[in-house]
């Protein structure tokens, strides 16, 4: 598939996914916080995310700068890129929708949240980082640079390893039983599996 397609619809998701999650930053500043967790490290590891998920491609997109970095891949899993990100989008969408007032950028609690366990949550515990998963698997497939196309991988692997059991101690320090409860009944990122 020719590249620059592949570009633009790496750019359309990246657009998507800024227009999806607008609104739910704009509500999430007008609510107090009452437990905030985010250190240096959680910033640098969004930091991290944003260069593999965002500044790099974007350099890959719109400068030849990482040209000596590309890779084929055949046209199959360009296609398979394009189905991934779609579903990612969905996916990223409909883990902010569910979580509406309670979402947050990074580790805090504000005040009035809730513990949600429907819609989406009913079966995955971590919806939006399953979405983030996929997301940075359709770069990799869309942007075939050894650079551009694995640092998403690389960087928001770092942070998942790193932020995931936080961010469950939190909910359970929080939520208590009712979050235990809740974690013997779901999977981290896949329904049934994992």
């Amino acid at each position: 598939m020719d590249t620059q397609i592949l570009k633009i619809a790496f750019l359309i998701g990246l657009a998507a996914s800024t227009i999806i999650r607008i609104p739910y930053q704009r509500e999430t500043k007008q609510n107090t916080i009452i437990d905030n967790r985010k250190t240096p490290q959680e910033n640098g590891l969004l930091f991290l995310v944003f260069l593999g998920m965002v500044a790099l491609p974007l350099v890959y997109v719109f400068t030849p700068w990482l040209d000596i970095a590309n890779y084929h891949l055949p046209i199959w899993a360009n296609g398979l890129g394009v189905v991934t990100f779609a579903i990612a989008m969905w996916l990223f969408w409909r883990s902010h929708h569910d979580l509406g007032r309670n979402w947050s950028p990074t580790l805090q609690v504000r005040e009035a949240h809730t513990l949600i366990v429907s819609g989406i949550y009913q079966k995955i515990r971590h919806p939006m980082y399953t979405s983030i998963w996929l997301w940075s698997i359709a770069q990799a497939l869309l942007l075939p640079n050894w650079i551009a196309g694995l640092s998403g991988i690389i960087g928001f692997g770092i942070l998942y390893i790193v932020r995931v059991r936080n961010e469950e101690q939190m909910m359970l320090d929080q939520f208590g039983d009712q979050y235990q409860e809740y974690m013997h009944k779901t999977k981290r990122l896949i329904p049934y599996l994992l």
